[in-house]
């Protein structure tokens, strides 16, 4: 059976609050991946939902343990590096790879490339 019972009123009321934070910005941000309309558009809202759900959660997993153990408890810290490092390059490489599709399947909704083009030299 867990202690979970005897820790200190407000350590467990901070506890409660961390991780509930973190599932309501978990689930705005999967909400908005539901409500927003375009590929681009959900891009943004589920990355934001799940780092700043997965930090609220995983403070307040240290702040448990660490409180339960009587010793800092850190292990969390590596998954949120390893999530808080991966999110946005996942991010921006299916951002670039829609890019790159729209663009090479003539789509006027996106911009056009940023790099010049090269002009052939006069003789």
């Amino acid at each position: 059976m867990s202690h979970a019972a005897e820790l200190p009123l407000i350590v467990a009321v901070l506890v409660g609050l961390l991780v509930l934070t973190g599932a309501v910005l978990t689930l705005i941000g999967s909400l908005g991946l539901v409500r927003l309309g375009d590929f681009y558009e959900r891009l943004h809202a589920p990355t934001l939902g799940t780092s700043f759900g997965m930090a609220c959660v995983l403070l307040g997993s240290v702040l448990f343990f660490s409180v339960q153990k009587g010793r800092p408890v850190v292990h969390e810290v590596l998954i949120g590096l390893l999530v808080v490092t991966t999110t946005p390059v996942t991010l921006m490489l299916l951002g670039r790879a829609a890019l790159h599709r729209d663009r090479q399947e003539g789509n006027r909704r996106v911009p056009a490339s940023a790099r010049p083009t090269r002009q052939p030299r006069a003789p």
